[in-house]
């Protein structure tokens, strides 16, 4: 029988789902962006380099790799709080003075968003490390939450009295603090457990998800009610917290079945030496027997699947991994690249509440999010095998390019609607991206390999940002502001024929990779498939019985 996840592993998961849950503080940019650019008289292509910014950090994001092969994962978790801390508090500080110049915003942020890196890097590494063969679910489970980032900031700023006086100043100091609170709080759980409890726990899985849709429903809910008064936005806020604490029922629940579980083992041994030395000699055999014949499948070249472990430079001469890099930067950071603008494609048409179509984003990249691990949870359950990665990318991409052409109609209707979908897929893909870089080039360099293929998003972000911010200032003409639909509708169709292309990037990738994409290894389908009682083990426990 297979370890299974114990009280100590989904801890170490509800402290990475709370990371996440805080880990976007650059999400809520699109909400107070247009009252910097007042206060700090800068241009569109200025504020769009700041939006860039935060983006720019995750180039020497491969440094929480490294250090994570050598520092405790609190330490790493600390070092991203920590750059947060002062990246946003800085400028909270100083934002009405003039003496924080524009490059000071933008080192700062660009700070703030390594920091970002940091904590990532952790929570991968504890659902990967922890959880085994169900590795994909719990990282899928995590990321989600990340989707919820902009919709927490949003709430905590409308339901906390005082902050809504400078939306600015309000997002920054939350952006400062928040981060650094909850890793002071899930500290202790943040690190890495071996598997040794045979305990199945599906049911945990089971509950996580209800919980998971839960929260999901709730800040949908929220998102829409949005413009309702500030006691329901308080009480909004009240509830949403209590769903996100609620998963914490779940390791204390293990904790609790672990130590019944010890008691009934003790008693079970108490009954073993009552046993005469012929049984207890029968017993040692068939233990043995049963290990051998384990011993003996783990160590058939047939029964596990081989996968090659890539890194370093050799990682760079990949085919594969530009393929990867640039389907990657035509989907998943073109529709962070859209989530950044929202505020001033909200306001070039006219577009009173930017803030809820910022939680609207949030809460629909939440589901998109969730949705990875749900499937891999039970495709893994049904047939042993997990659904590919790149397949899965490649499959999220088209919904997203009609999204970029349906906003040409100058509609809110529209707007709403392609907001949702390019939400949720963009959502999706940045989860599935996770597990796809192991699945192409392996576990063992995972910390510095994924960090140096999301140097695509600062690549991206300032390609796809600039492009757009040119075209909005051209628009403009000479204006501070550009209205209309007309400003943004070229840009929407660049977009739109940009990730087609990465639709089909991703495609050829998938044709490439589908001999070992998906697949899981022996040891993870048996763990997936659940434990066969075989004969030997079948008269053990007759025997203890």
């Amino acid at each position: 029988m297979s370890s299974s996840p114990s009280s100590a592993h989904w801890l170490s998961l509800v402290g990475s789902i709370w990371l996440q849950t805080i880990n976007g503080p650059n999400a809520d940019f699109p909400v107070y962006s247009s009252q910097l650019k007042d206060l700090k008289h800068i241009s569109q292509v200025q504020l769009n380099f700041l939006a860039f910014a935060s983006d720019a950090g995750k180039l020497f994001g491969w440094f929480s790799g490294v250090a994570a092969l050598y520092l405790p994962l609190w330490v790493v978790a600390f070092v991203g709080a920590a750059f947060g801390l002062v990246g946003y508090g800085v400028q909270y500080l100083f934002l009405d003075s003039a003496g924080l110049r524009y490059w000071h915003l933008f080192l700062l942020t660009s700070l703030a968003g390594n920091g970002i890196c940091w904590i990532n890097t952790v929570c991968y590494l504890l659902c990967i490390r922890n959880f085994g063969s169900s590795s994909r679910v719990a990282v899928s489970l995590a990321t989600s939450y990340l989707g919820l980032s902009a919709k927490v900031y949003t709430s905590l700023a409308d339901s906390i009295p005082g902050l809504a006086n400078s939306k600015a100043k309000a997002y920054l100091l939350l952006n400062a603090v928040v981060p650094m609170l909850v890793t002071v709080v899930v500290a202790p759980s943040l690190r890495v457990v071996d598997l040794t409890s045979a305990a199945s726990t599906d049911a945990a899985f089971l509950v996580m998800f209800a919980i998971t849709l839960a929260t999901g429903a709730c800040a949908v809910v929220g998102s829409i009610g949005s413009t309702s008064n500030g006691l329901s936005s308080r009480e909004h806020m009240v509830s949403l917290g209590v769903l996100l604490a609620t998963p914490i029922l779940i390791p204390l629940a293990l904790r609790i079945r672990e130590s019944l579980d010890k008691i009934r083992e003790t008693k079970r041994e108490n009954r073993i030496h009552d046993l005469g030395a012929d049984d207890a000699d029968a017993i040692d055999r068939v233990v043995a027997i049963d290990i051998a014949d384990a011993g003996s499948k783990a160590g058939d070249p047939a029964a596990e699947l081989p996968r090659e472990e890539v890194g370093g430079l050799r990682l760079l001469r990949k085919l594969d991994f530009w393929l990867y890099f640039f389907s990657y930067m035509f989907s998943g950071t073109l529709g962070l690249v859209f989530l950044n603008n929202l505020g001033q494609i909200a306001e070039s048409r006219r577009l009173a509440q930017t803030s809820t179509l910022v939680s609207l984003s949030s809460s629909f990249g939440f589901f998109g999010r969730l949705l990875p691990s749900f499937l891999d949870y039970y495709s893994a359950k049904r047939s042993g095998y997990s659904i590919s990665r790149t397949g899965s990318m490649a499959s999220l991409m088209a919904p997203m390019a009609g999204a970029f052409f349906l906003l040409l109609h100058p509609s809110d209707l529209f707007l709403y609607l392609s907001t949702a979908v390019i939400g949720t897929c963009t959502g999706a893909i940045t989860s599935v991206a996770v597990s796809a870089t192991s699945e192409l080039f392996g576990t063992k360099n995972f910390g510095v390999n994924h960090n140096v293929v999301v140097t695509n998003i600062p690549v991206g972000s300032l390609c796809f940002g600039y492009f757009a911010a040119y075209l909005y200032q051209r628009g403009a003409r000479g204006s501070h502001r550009c209205i209309g639909a007309g400003c943004y509708q070229e840009t929407f169709v660049v977009w739109g024929a940009t990730c087609a292309v990465g639709t089909l990037l991703c495609a050829v990738l998938y044709a490439r990779s589908r001999s070992f994409a998906g697949r899981l290894p022996a040891a993870a389908a048996a763990a997936a498939g659940g434990a066969v009682r075989t004969p030997c083990l079948a008269r053990l426990a007759n025997l203890v019985s």
